[in-house]
């Protein structure tokens, strides 16, 4: 189908392109640099939302880009709510039984009629196993997926002209752009997947007692139905200031740091969603982790790069902050180095009076990669995406105790958390790798150090270097030893013409020796000769 026929089909989107198509997100409403581009960052969000689920979720993830968009419209975008209307329940019952294979009765002893909660892609329904197991049944909404593959078609034939076609978009990649959100919201679609992802995350934090993350009933999963533990919680701001009186606020927040901190710097698997509304209270004062659809995977490189960098952070390091952004990202043809460790310093200088517990590391992170962006430095989307959790993790911190100090805890697990990075990799496979490279030096040893006594009894031991256009080198080397040379000369003629000076002779020229006079005009003429060859050749070169 043409992209005009698309167009018409997705009016609304073809509306929406129209109004902002020429908008500046860079700046925000109030500033006065661009205020003819400028976009209200509320009104932006909403209309956003009227365009249903997949552009939500559009906006949810352009509210992890700090580098495309100001502070102002991230912030919009990221309190996009996701609660919609629930669907029938005989459309729930129709997907569980299609699903599973099973006629409801014969799986479940008990499915609530009633949602306990509705998003746009899908809802969540109390239930209890044959078992006597509670359970929590998420169930995908009919035909959301075929509604989110058509609005993802007609968003990736337009990605091209959304290149040419908008002005934040002109130096970016759209369309690798689309592609990223394309898998991940078929990710997210894919109830199996999430299913894997609270397997691992579970198993990461099976050692803090505090953190809770629901366990998936495979038998009962499939793409479109997930079935999990049931926990029983309070979303975090919902809490009575009367419970948290009772409740250790400080250490919950310690916790839940320290977790996030062993998913981003150890593991390199993160829950990249902890918005208060996926965390939840337990009557038992434990912090519950829900919908890990979403999640951010690191590699190990990234992984201790970004523990210098977070580090740095912490302790206002700024020289050695940008050079740990310079060495994560691309460098773009305008790249800026010195413009950018100004902008890195001076960004965490502004928090240098601040307390300590007031320092926002997630916030500084976005602060980098926007400023990076700036520079003409391209970091991987994932920290933009790290920087936004980071940033959620900040607010649920406070939410939990408003003294908690990020700077402290960092510093306190940063140990603890090395330590574990180092046991990780002290693997079998890792240590029988490092064993099979250290025999192969061993064996290749020997005969490397005889061809090297051998040369050195030889007399042959040379050393090879290899640089561009050395043709080019050696024929400068040869003109600046030409030139050395001549001026030697030139100045062997003027000290012998001063010295013949003193010797008076019949010949003269213009009253003064004439032998003397004629090694100085010599002279005179061959540094004439000189500067010409100079001036007209190597700056005529240079230019």
């Amino acid at each position: 189908m043409a992209i005009a026929d698309r167009l018409s089909r997705y009016g609304a989107f073809a509306a929406f392109l129209a109004k902002y198509g020429r908008a500046d997100f860079t700046v925000d409403s109030g500033d006065d640099r661009d205020a003819s581009r400028s976009v209200d960052a509320d009104t932006f969000a909403r209309d956003i939302e009227a365009l249903g689920p997949t552009f939500i979720k559009l906006g949810q993830m352009l509210s992890t880009r700090a580098d495309l968009l100001s502070p102002a419209h991230v912030d919009a975008l990221s309190r996009l709510q996701d609660d919609v209307e629930p669907f029938p329940h005989a459309d729930a019952v129709a997907i569980v039984e299609e699903e599973l294979g099973v006629r409801l009765s014969k799986a479940f002893a008990q499915f609530e009629p009633t949602p306990i909660a509705a998003a746009s892609l899908g809802q969540v329904h109390r239930a209890v196993l044959r078992s006597g197991r509670d359970v929590a049944v998420k169930v995908q909404r009919p035909h959301i997926r075929e509604r989110v593959l058509q609005d993802l078609d007609a968003l990736n034939d337009v990605a091209g002209l959304l290149q040419r076609f908008t002005t934040v978009t002109r130096s970016l990649d759209v369309p690798r752009l689309m592609e990223e959100f394309q898998q991940t919201l078929l990710r997210e679609l894919d109830y199996e997947q999430e299913a894997r992802n609270m397997v691992a995350l579970a198993d990461q934090l099976a050692d803090l007692e505090g953190i809770i993350v629901p366990r998936p009933v495979h038998d009962y999963t499939r793409t479109r139905v997930l079935t999990m533990d049931y926990i029983a919680g309070t979303k975090i701001t919902a809490v009575s200031p009367l419970e948290w009186t009772e409740m250790d606020g400080g250490a919950l927040a310690d916790d839940l740091f320290r977790a996030y901190l062993h998913q981003i710097l150890v593991d390199g698997l993160f829950h990249a969603d902890p918005h208060p509304g996926n965390v939840l209270l337990t009557p038992d004062g434990h912090l519950a982790l829900i919908d890990v659809g979403m999640v951010g995977r690191l590699s190990s490189a990234v992984q201790e790069q970004l523990f210098r960098l977070m580090l740095a952070i912490v302790d206002r390091r700024g020289d050695e902050a940008s050079a740990i952004v310079t060495a994560l990202g691309d460098t773009l043809a305008d790249f800026d180095a010195a413009e950018l460790r100004r902008i890195v310093t001076e960004s965490l200088a502004r928090s240098q009076d601040a307390a300590a517990g007031d320092l926002n590391v997630g916030r500084a992170v976005l602060d980098l990669v926007r400023g990076s962006s700036r520079c003409g430095l391209r970091l991987p989307s994932e920290l933009a995406l790290l920087g936004k959790t980071l940033l959620n993790l900040h607010h649920i911190g406070h939410t939990l105790d408003p003294s908690f100090d990020v700077n402290r805890s960092m510093r306190r697990h940063a140990t603890s958390l090395m330590r574990r990075r180092m046991l990780n990799s002290l693997t079998p496979a890792h240590l029988l790798s490092s064993v099979l490279e250290v025999r192969d030096f061993a064996e290749r040893l020997p005969g490397r150090l005889n061809r090297i006594l051998d040369a050195l009894s030889a007399n042959d031991l040379r050393l090879k270097v290899e640089v561009i256009d050395h043709g080019s080198i050696i024929d400068g080397l040869q003109k600046v030893a030409n030139r050395i040379a001549l001026g030697l000369v030139l100045a062997a003629l003027i000290v012998g013409a001063a010295m013949m000076m003193q010797v008076q002779t019949a010949f003269t020229i213009f009253g003064y020796p004439g032998i003397a006079m004629m090694l100085f005009l010599a002279a005179v003429a061959g540094g004439v000769w000189l500067a010409w060859k100079i001036l007209a050749g190597d700056v005529k070169r240079v230019r």
